[in-house]
């Protein structure tokens, strides 16, 4: 069995299985923690009414059969815990079979949310983890050296995010191509972390070094990935690298560690010489398995090809052989909508309003961004889409502002700060303004990370009686 087994990966294959299990238990958490306000029974876009007009195989999911708001809970709790007992070495000690049953099962518990999870899990993070996970499946745990097949199928994956990426760039936005994007991106970008105030006053020629290097990340890198060691191991160092800067630089979910753990598919290191011989029913099995992936990328390799090339799409509802991108497009300006109530009886000139504040997107111009990634907020991210365009927000914004107007606890736990601690507005509104970083000489003098202006009305002042 020397063509099927490539033991030098032992390593690597661990890191890699033990990596995409954790981001499986954030990804878990992250939906029991959110999913009332956003897609239960009561939320904003509920799970039933959404399956009322999709059959199963337009979404596929366990929801399909029954859905509740406890069972819901109860698919999130327990792939989380199955996640963590294998970020803890389930697959050590447990049998192949079974070790390939749990990958199946995580899998099966996370597509089920993903297909009923609407806008909320329209991310390529989410086909990405689901395409990660399907692949541990076949990776044979820790108790058998890894396939090679499944190693390059994993390459493939990663060549995939990271060309797709790349492709999209330079087919996208001219700011690419002239180099001068990260004029822009620290500050415009969905989410800034704390560093990106610092990312963003980098001079412009070491900005313009960064954008070249990322197309050479991206662009000239990932062929390295199907080259002999060490030309491998040193495209993934290189992959790994350059994803440590993006995970410094902003909040992109577990999109970059997912990335990372990737590479570690063409990390390379000594043999284990008593690794045991894997059985034959799993050859045939990752055999079959890699002859169905090569012929579902068909259309990934088709769109990369394409000069009409889709960003971050799914060819069929298993999230299978996915095609990436990312940003093939940058704002010149920030956008943020800030939502606002007050309880005074009637609105006039005079009125005042008070703020709501979110966890991770810009609202309080002293507030620092925090660090929230690899954890995602779904709505914080969202909202930085409405900001961009009304009509990704037609969908749930009323029903957001409408929750706001009852103080229902399970949307207000989605925010920071709640102005209404003990009783709820008479009427919210909201605002669209224009945000900028402060410059360093501003940032001195009034202790603020932020400059915004007012551009208009983004929802007019509504109440209960207007819905």
């Amino acid at each position: 069995m020397e063509w099927f087994s490539a033991p030098g990966y032992w390593l690597g294959t661990a890191v890699l299985q033990r990596g995409v299990a954790l981001i499986y238990v954030i990804a878990f958490v992250a939906a029991a923690r959110q999913f009332r306000p956003l897609i239960g029974s009561d939320g904003m876009l509920p799970v039933p009414g959404y399956l009322a007009r999709r059959p199963f195989w337009q979404a596929p999911s366990i929801f399909q059969f029954r859905y509740s708001d406890r069972l819901f809970a109860a698919v999130c709790w327990l792939g989380a815990v199955l996640a963590a007992a294998v970020v803890c070495g389930l697959t050590r000690v447990v049998p192949l079979w079974a070790g390939m049953l749990t990958w199946l099962l995580l899998w099966v518990l996370y597509l089920s949310i993903v297909n009923v999870g609407q806008v909320w899990y329209g991310f390529g993070w989410e086909s990405l983890l689901l395409e990660a996970g399907f692949l541990m499946v076949f990776l044979g745990g820790e108790r058998v050296a890894p396939p090679l097949l499944t190693l390059l199928l994993v390459r493939w994956l990663l060549f995939r995010v990271e060309f797709g990426a790349g492709l999209i760039k330079l087919r996208g936005d001219s700011c690419w191509r002239d180099l001068t994007c990260l004029y822009y991106h620290h500050e415009t970008q969905p989410m800034p972390g704390p560093l990106s105030w610092l990312f963003h006053h980098l001079p412009k020629p070491l900005h313009r070094i960064e954008v070249a290097g990322n197309h050479f990340a991206q662009l000239v890198v990932p062929f390295g990935l199907f080259a002999p060691q060490p030309v491998a191991g040193i495209a993934a160092a290189t992959i790994i690298v350059t994803q440590l800067w993006l995970v410094l630089s902003g909040n992109f979910a577990w999109l970059n560690w997912l990335t990372i753990f990737l590479a570690f598919s063409a990390v390379e290191v000594s043999a284990v010489s008593s690794t045991p011989r894997p059985p034959g029913w799993f050859v045939v099995v990752v055999v079959a398995f890699a002859a169905v992936m090569v012929c579902l990328s068909y259309w990934p390799a088709r769109n990369m090809l394409s000069p009409r090339q889709r960003m971050n799409a799914s060819f069929n509802m298993f999230h299978l052989g996915n095609t990436y991108g990312a940003f093939g497009s940058i704002c010149r300006t920030r956008r943020e909508v800030v939502i606002e109530g007050t309880r005074e009886p009637d609105v006039t000139g005079q009125t005042v309003w008070q703020e709501y504040e979110f966890k991770g997107k810009p609202t309080g111009l002293r507030r620092l961004p925090r660090q929230f990634a690899p954890y995602h907020l779904r709505l914080d991210w969202l909202m930085w889409f409405a900001a961009i365009s009304p009509g990704y927000a037609l969908a749930w914004m009323t029903p957001f502002l409408h929750r706001l107007l009852r103080n229902d606890a399970a949307t207000l736990r989605l925010l920071r700060h709640n102005p209404f601690p003990d009783a709820p507005p008479r009427y919210v509104r909201a605002l669209l303004y224009e945000y900028r970083f402060t410059t360093p000489t501003e940032l001195r003098r009034e202790h603020a990370w932020w400059h915004r202006s007012l551009i208009g009305s983004y929802v007019p002042p509504t109440s209960l009686p207007d819905f």
